[in-house]
């Protein structure tokens, strides 16, 4: 099929972008148009216009500001792959992100579009709700901090407003001096949409004891989940399997799991159990010298 018509902008700043989609309130925002082109094609989405976001310098590039990773909401997905600063201070979205769909694909798809897309099963959202990041939200003249809780509100429901648009993400950035990552997820083949998924981030310290543990789950949920009892049932401990197991099994017993024709609840809620062991002893044996 084809797209329905529609009109197209170019704005040079991002004060302009906000203007037009205020001005419209049908209009859609594209950078790398990964998810919102084929919807397109499909007549599943018919925008009266596109505003095209992905020359604004200010949406662009990643930087270290204090404690966290700054990432520019039109940077793309390749350019955070290939980051030396990623994959230095951000040990777990560098896991992360070669899982997101293909090479051709992440060289067009953006860090914020994947973020406001909220696709249950996006890996990069889940690295960003594990660590307990943010995103900055611009509407008109405002701007405000969003934690991922009171972002995502549901698959592919947010609560960024018609006329607002995502400036950047912000990740933390561990300072422990062992810092290991695990990540892990299940999906039909390689690079398809994860049924389910774990990302986990562990210190430990000298003795081997953790210190520090973030374990969030997605694609089984409707949202990405950070699972914050396990972390407080574990912190302090030396993780054994049977420990993780013990305390995944508690904290996934009555969170909602979704269930469709690829897989049910049940089987969802088991291999996050599964996952999230993994990825948390994968952190835990790969826990080293943390970011420089």
């Amino acid at each position: 099929m084809k797209t329905a018509p529609f009109e197209y902008s170019r704005p040079a700043t991002l004060d302009e972008a906000c203007a037009l989609l205020a001005a419209d309130p049908d209009s859609r925002l594209i950078a790398g148009g990964q998810t919102l082109v084929p919807m397109m094609a499909m007549r599943l989405a018919r925008p009266s216009r596109l505003i095209d976001i992905q020359r604004i310098p200010e949406l662009r590039g990643i930087r270290e500001d204090g404690d966290v990773v700054v990432i520019g909401a039109a940077t793309r997905q390749m350019e955070t792959e290939r980051s030396a600063l990623v994959t230095s201070k951000l040990p777990l979205l560098a896991a992360a992100i070669v899982w997101v769909g293909h090479a051709p694909t992440r060289a067009r798809g953006t860090v914020g579009g994947s973020i406001a897309n909220a696709d249950p099963a996006a890996e990069i959202p889940l690295v960003l709700a594990t660590l307990g990041g943010h995103v900055v939200v611009k509407e008109g003249g405002t701007r405000r901090d969003v934690s991922m809780p009171d972002l995502v509100l549901g698959p592919m429901t947010t609560s960024v407003p018609a006329a607002g648009c995502i400036v950047e993400a912000r990740f933390p950035v561990w300072k422990d001096k062992r810092v290991g990552v695990g990540f892990h997820e299940v999906s039909a083949r390689k690079s398809d949409f994860a049924y389910v998924s774990a990302a986990a981030q562990v210190a430990l310290d000298e003795t081997g004891r953790c210190t520090r543990l973030a374990i969030g789950i997605g694609g089984a949920t409707p949202v990405p989940t950070r699972l914050d009892s396990v972390e407080s049932a574990l912190e302090g401990q030396i993780l054994t399997a049977e420990k993780v197991r013990a305390a995944l099994v508690a904290a996934t017993a009555d969170i909602e799991i979704m269930r469709d024709s690829h897989a049910s609840d049940a089987y969802r809620r088991r291999v996050a159990v599964g996952l999230g062991q993994r990825a948390i002893m994968d952190a835990a044996a790969n826990s080293k010298g943390g970011p420089a």
